[in-house]
């Protein structure tokens, strides 16, 4: 795979590929120095590709943060096959050292704030990726963690030897529960809630195919965890395709008298520009050529987020922010629209 120039994104060369299991690999980058600043990441976050397509140009994926920025040199993700998939197959089959892939910056909104607390990970499948980016930070920041990890076997098993390496290292802080279907069937939610009780008071992160988040969703009901501490990152397609230029537009002629001011802190730069009542933020700012942040607009992957300074916003929907975030007057500039003839927006995240 190289990436076509004129797109979207930043060109990174592949310095390793790893097999993880039969249907996993791992995609180390070499970021160059001038991107530096540009891929500073934080944990539980991931990288989106553009993987060439014959038939519509490109499609783009999301694919999580294996590295932890706190003992990692380099970024990696890890993409697992996928039943006639198209993106994960050819990434797994065709995929080489030195081949260049065009991706976007990091991106997400998984993971705990703080390093030093203590939480229960629970994840099944390639949902360990963005777990084992999490476990690496939180060794090196003297939180204490809990995993429970779904497979179907042992050979299915992404980063069996790493974690057994990490279990060792920090015995009394790291503590891995193993759920294999091959031995002990399909998880429950009845029996995930008895086997992470003990643990239950803490922050919970969720990650993996959806019926296994249903399953430790339950579980977590069962334990009357507030939803404040339960945290998911769901993996799903995209609608649309970040790589590619826009043509769709919302209709322009919106009357002036029908449209609010914002002034948008970017990259450095203060924009004053008409935001029409009807248009979200991100579309104002993309028809205005200002390169703003997003991945899905959809709401789902807080790459857009921005700080509402001033004035009123509202969101037509939200599934990447929690309350603790809203308070603080964080937005998606995909999902919203003014509330107040001015508005001030910083993206400072």
């Amino acid at each position: 795979m190289t990436a076509d120039n004129g797109v979207r994104g930043h060109v990174l060369k592949v310095g390793a590929v790893i097999e993880e299991t039969d249907d996993a690999r791992t995609l180390v980058f070499e970021v160059p120095d001038e991107l530096t600043e540009r891929f500073r990441y934080r944990p539980g976050q991931f990288l989106t590709l553009r993987v060439p397509s014959a038939r519509t140009g490109s499609v783009a994926r999301c694919y999580s943060l294996c590295s932890s920025p706190h003992c990692d040199d380099r970024i990696a993700v890890t993409v697992k096959r996928i039943a006639d998939g198209y993106a994960s197959n050819l990434i797994c089959d065709t995929v080489a050292v030195g081949d260049l892939i065009t991706v976007l910056e990091p991106s997400g909104t998984f993971g705990p704030r703080d390093l030093g607390t203590d939480v229960l990970l629970c994840a099944a499948g390639s949902g360990i990726t963005p777990v084992l980016s999490i476990i690496k930070s939180m060794m090196s920041g003297g939180g204490n963690v809990v995993v429970l990890y779904a497979n179907r076997d042992r050979r299915s098993v992404i980063f069996a030897d790493t974690i057994d390496d990490l279990t060792r290292r920090y015995a009394g802080r790291l503590q891995v529960l193993h759920w294999l279907e091959s031995e002990r069937g399909l998880p429950t939610a009845d029996a995930v809630a008895e086997l992470v009780r003990p643990y239950s008071d803490r922050d919970w992160f969720l990650c993996g195919p959806a019926g296994f988040m249903t399953v430790a969703g339950a579980a977590a009901t069962a334990l009357r965890v507030p939803t404040s501490r339960i945290h998911t990152e769901e993996y799903r397609s995209l609608q649309s395709n970040p790589f590619e230029t826009v043509n769709e537009r919302l209709p322009a002629a919106t009357p002036l008298g029908d449209a609010a001011v914002v002034e948008v802190d970017i990259d450095g730069e203060t924009h004053v520009l008409d935001w029409p009542k009807h248009t979200p933020l991100l579309d104002v700012l993309l028809d205005n050529g200002i390169d703003a942040p997003y991945v899905c607009r959809e709401s789902a992957c807080g790459t857009c987020v921005c700080s509402v300074k001033q004035g009123r916003t509202r969101m037509r929907q939200n599934e990447a922010l929690i309350d603790d975030e809203l308070a603080l007057g964080l937005t998606l500039a995909c999902q919203t629209l003014p509330e107040s003839p001015r508005v001030h927006i910083a993206f400072d995240q």
